[in-house]
């Protein structure tokens, strides 16, 4: 294991055996040390649930963290290939990775999409430098495709609370509305850990929010080989009907990428893509899942995000559980 970029670039048996672990490390069963091991993280954009559950993970492991805030407690990093550097960076990111990289053991990096250009978004450049030019294991904390830590969090907590095997189980991807465009990395990343380990997958947004047509392919690819199941819709009702788990997420559109107000004015005649009490219905006594942090009464009721069907800090904490996985993968030996 090389880095940690996508749970696509895994074999179902290799996230298992991750989510075991991470398992086991929660029972307190294990307790291994990454003792004298350097971890920096990296931070193009804000955090949370990330910033907390990694160095915590790190921490508990015997570990040092160093966390940095670019363009805040760093200077301003350049990512263009070429460019004059005659603007506002002062650091080109190929110099920082090359430097990082001789500091660290393993090196974190959160970056979401720019927002103006899919194509340019969509090759993860930030990502990439470090990948080509660290010389240590990268670990996606988000980017503008994928949010591995999340994904694998989240496949540890349908596990949790339906068993180990959960093939052929019903789970609606959802879009939800919310004030601004976000990033899709959420949504990719749960989308193709459930393709990987052979769920049903509903996959319901409306018009015009359909994901990346490259994440999809690899879907499908995922799909054909865990023989799951896939299919993509609409309809609301249809969707969440008998299924077993909804996980809602909001993302931009493609089609408006760069145009924010166009987006905007749009999502005003989305109002009603909210999970609320009554789509909880239609499903078979469904879990509901969100990665944090959600805008209440937007995305969903308040009814559904603190009732009993509700297990967001379930997956939550799994996050700080399933890293110490990955840490101890990429780093142990």
């Amino acid at each position: 294991m090389d880095h940690f970029i996508s749970t696509a670039d895994f074999r179902e048996e290799e996230l298992d055996a991750l989510i075991d672990h991470a398992g086991r490390m929660k029972r307190k069963i294990e307790s291994p040390s990454l003792a004298g091991k350097n971890l920096i993280l990296l931070f193009f954009n804000p955090s949370l649930r990330t910033r907390t559950s990694f160095e915590f993970a790190m921490q508990q492991l015997g570990g040092n963290t160093v966390t940095l805030n670019t363009g805040g407690d760093t200077w301003k990093l350049e990512d263009r290939e070429g460019v004059v550097m005659d603007g506002n960076a002062a650091e080109h990111i190929t110099d920082a990775a090359r430097v990082l990289g001789r500091y660290a053991d393993a090196i974190g990096i959160r970056v979401f999409a720019g927002g103006e250009s899919w194509e340019i978004d969509r090759k993860d450049p930030v990502l990439g430098a470090f990948v080509r030019e660290a010389g240590v294991p990268i670990i996606n904390m988000e980017s503008s495709l994928y949010h591995p830590n999340q994904a694998l969090g989240d496949i540890m907590t349908v596990k949790e609370h339906f068993g180990r095997d959960v093939r052929g189980l019903p789970i609606t991807i959802t879009w939800a509305n919310h004030p601004n465009p976000l990033p899709m990395a959420v949504a990719d990343s749960i989308l193709l850990a459930s393709c990987r380990f052979g769920l049903d997958v509903r996959l319901v947004r409306p018009e015009g929010y359909d994901l990346d047509e490259g994440v999809m392919d690899r879907a499908r690819k995922l799909v054909k080989e865990s023989k799951g199941s896939i299919r993509v819709t609409d309809n609301i009702k249809e969707g969440f009907t008998g299924s077993r788990v909804i996980y809602a997420k909001s993302w931009g559109s493609i089609r408006f990428y760069g145009d924010k107000a166009k987006e905007k004015e749009h999502r005003k005649k989305l109002g009603d893509w909210i999970v609320d009490e009554e789509k909880m219905a239609l499903t078979d006594n469904g879990k509901f899942m969100h990665c944090l942090p959600v805008r209440r009464n937007v995305v969903v009721t308040d009814s559904v995000l603190d009732g009993k069907s509700s297990i967001v800090y379930d997956e939550a904490e799994n996050r700080l559980h399933a890293q110490k996985a990955v840490l101890c993968r990429l780093l142990e030996g």
